[in-house]
């Protein structure tokens, strides 16, 4: 088994001399060009959803006719805009639980704690697996289990992004656990009236890594760090969905609005003079 990262240009260069940092070791790993990596048996593309569409002409690079794609990606539709590029043969359903966060120029999570990887039943991926350390299982509901993390993102990483606070304030705050639901009820109205029976999911599909009070999901780290977020993945594709389906969104479209409004002021637009 070899075990390479892609990257191009300034990235690449920079994991080159650098390295990744996780859990306090440093690793070296094989570090290739879209180009060279052409031909690879398996891409596992673990991008920010801002990032994907830049990245599409790189993946129909590396893609050949017998490569088998894996998007880690949040979200419920990153394999069909992959697909829609390379072909959905390719293409392996597939979702990642890992709690992660970074501390100075490396990036933590607790293994032990660590759901891992879900992905649909594919053989040769799973005798790939069952030879390393990964923490990973397969299942017959892949589609009910992606939108099982769906809701868990949806619901734990909206709210107390914009309270600012951490996972605590849902066990500590009806005010919370209402807005919580409000997103909740209405993403499972989208998902039924797509045919997606969530109950059909593992029972470990709707809880996510243990995390102490004070964790800060991927949403609230973004906007701590200034950086834009994936509400577009979130929100944003609930209130789609919504529209072609005739569902009103209304906890999804105020959320989608106002952490938009968030990352407008860190852009520093309203810093009146």
């Amino acid at each position: 088994m070899q075990l390479s990262v892609i990257a191009k240009d300034e990235r690449n260069e920079r994991l080159k001399k650098n390295g990744c940092l996780i859990n306090n070791i440093m690793y070296h790993p094989e570090v290739l060009t879209p180009k060279e990596a052409h031909g690879v048996d398996l891409l596992i593309v673990c991008l920010k959803y801002n990032a994907l569409s830049d990245a599409l002409e790189d993946i129909k690079q590396i893609v050949d006719e017998h490569t088998l794609v894996m998007s880690l990606m949040n979200g419920v539709d990153s394999e069909q805009i992959i697909g829609n590029q390379i072909g959905m043969q390719h293409m392996v359903y597939s979702l990642i639980k890992v709690a992660s966060h970074k501390e100075g120029l490396g990036y933590v999570f607790d293994p032990e704690t660590t759901i891992g990887i879900v992905l649909e039943e594919n053989k040769e991926i799973d005798k790939l697996f069952s030879q390393s350390n990964l923490h990973y299982r397969t299942t017959s509901y892949i589609q009910e289990e992606i939108w099982s993390k769906f809701r868990l993102n949806v619901t734990k990483n909206l709210p107390q992004a914009i309270l600012g606070a951490g996972v605590g304030c849902y066990s500590d705050s009806d005010h919370m656990k209402a807005i919580q639901s409000g997103l909740k009820d209405e993403l499972e109205a989208i998902a039924k009236a797509k045919g997606i029976d969530m109950s059909k999911a593992d029972p470990s599909a709707t809880r996510g890594s243990a995390v102490p009070k004070t964790a800060r999901y991927s949403t609230l780290q973004d906007l701590d760090a200034k950086r834009h977020t994936e509400i577009d993945m979130f929100s944003g594709a609930i209130m789609k969905m919504g529209k072609e389906l005739n569902i009103r969104t209304p906890y999804n479209e105020f959320v989608y609005h106002i952490i938009k409004a968030m990352e407008e002021k860190n852009d520093g637009l309203f810093e009146y003079k």
